[in-house]
């Protein structure tokens, strides 16, 4: 087999992307709503929506919070006053389906368990409302494809909440690797983690999505993947485990690491857990190193390099903020997602590939 150059992949990842992002738009079936701003039910409102999404959505110019979707009777009351969200734009699990016919809602996201997110994504597409999933995408690769293909059946656009993609501090070290301005990149190391002494939280549940390299360990992979702009091409090999079975149980891990391979021999060294508080992005180029310190952190990610700094500062929401305006306005614009479903599809690729490494103990080609 002819081995992949960098070149090789980076063309290709180019083409891959064009496709993936253009392609709703030829099978886009529903009106855009023609607004000034969309309005956007939540699905689910555990600590994500409660503290960030619906404080973020106060703060949004082109979106606004417009329904809820809860299994919750007692949230209903505090939701409706503390927003202002009538009656009739309360929803729950069983008359979900009716979001169909509510003109104040443009978008639906998705805000549960991953272990949910294949059957809510797809019943949202059913209803014909835009749809924003939060990562990570599902739980397996068939599953994220089951998502996408149900969007594009249904004529709607599918967006991943990979925050980080939208934010300024993201963008500036991608643009130093794109333009190759310190030379090509030679390796990267990557971790994302945080101490969770919660017991009995989705997190802690296999069959939930809990375990560490689906919530914080596609934050290390997209790190590496954003951070020399190819695609892995193998998991040279991979650990994972835990020192609390007792709350992590039937080898459900909350520590990962792993090494992935890119073209032209690039490595990148990966680690997630749920039992230390870690979060930087080092990628070594030829002439010099990005520093980023935390690079997927809520209150603002920043970093440096021969350059200079990489600091564009903001406070807690804004990036959720920012990432739902960015995509409310995608929508109204007719443009590409800037993280469609297939986004999330490769993060779930290599996750699966990292899990079969760290259980075989060889290495596995993506």
């Amino acid at each position: 087999m002819k081995p992949i150059s960098r070149r090789d992949s980076l063309k290709s990842l180019t083409l891959v992307t064009g496709a993936s992002l253009l392609s709703p738009f030829a099978l886009l079936g529903k009106p855009i709503p023609k607004k000034d701003k969309l309005g956007v039910a939540l699905v689910g409102l555990g600590y994500y929506s409660t503290d960030l999404l619906a404080p973020a959505l106060q703060q949004t110019k082109h979106c606004h919070l417009a329904g809820i979707v809860t299994g919750t009777p007692a949230k209903e009351g505090i939701w409706k006053a503390k927003y202002q969200i009538p009656d009739a734009n309360v929803y729950n699990y069983k008359n979900f389906d009716l979001i169909k016919d509510n003109p104040d809602i443009d978008v639906i996201y998705i805000v549960l368990p991953p272990s949910m997110h294949m059957e809510y994504v797809i019943k949202a597409a059913k209803t014909g409302k835009q749809v924003w999933c939060e990562k990570p995408m599902a739980m397996t690769v068939k599953e994220c494809q089951a998502m996408i293909e149900a969007c594009k059946a249904a004529g709607v656009l599918l967006s991943i909440g990979y925050r980080c993609q939208h934010e300024p501090n993201t963008q500036a070290f991608q643009k130093i690797i794109k333009e190759q301005s310190l030379g090509a990149v030679q390796s990267l190391d990557c971790a994302a983690g945080y101490r969770d002494n919660r017991t009995d939280h989705w997190k802690q549940k296999a069959e939930m999505g809990g375990g560490v390299i689906y919530d914080m360990g596609v934050y290390a992979i997209q790190g590496a993947r954003l951070g020399n702009g190819m695609e892995p091409i193998a998991v040279n090999s991979a650990k994972a485990w835990t020192d609390r079975p007792e709350i992590y149980k039937n080898g459900l891990a909350d520590n990962v690491t792993a090494e992935l391979e890119f073209p032209g021999g690039v490595l990148a060294t990966i680690k997630t857990s749920f039992a230390e508080q870690t979060n930087f992005l080092n990628i070594t180029c030829e002439k010099g190193k990005i520093e980023m310190d935390p690079f997927s952190g809520y209150a603002g990610n920043k970093g440096k390099s021969p350059q200079g700094e990489i600091n564009f500062p903001y406070d807690v929401p804004w990036q959720q903020a920012n990432q739902m305006d960015q995509d409310a306005l995608a929508i109204m614009g007719k443009k590409p997602m800037l993280v469609p479903g297939e986004e999330g599809l490769r993060d779930i690729r290599i996750v699966e590939a990292i899990l079969e490494s760290a259980k075989t103990g060889k290495r596995v080609m993506i």
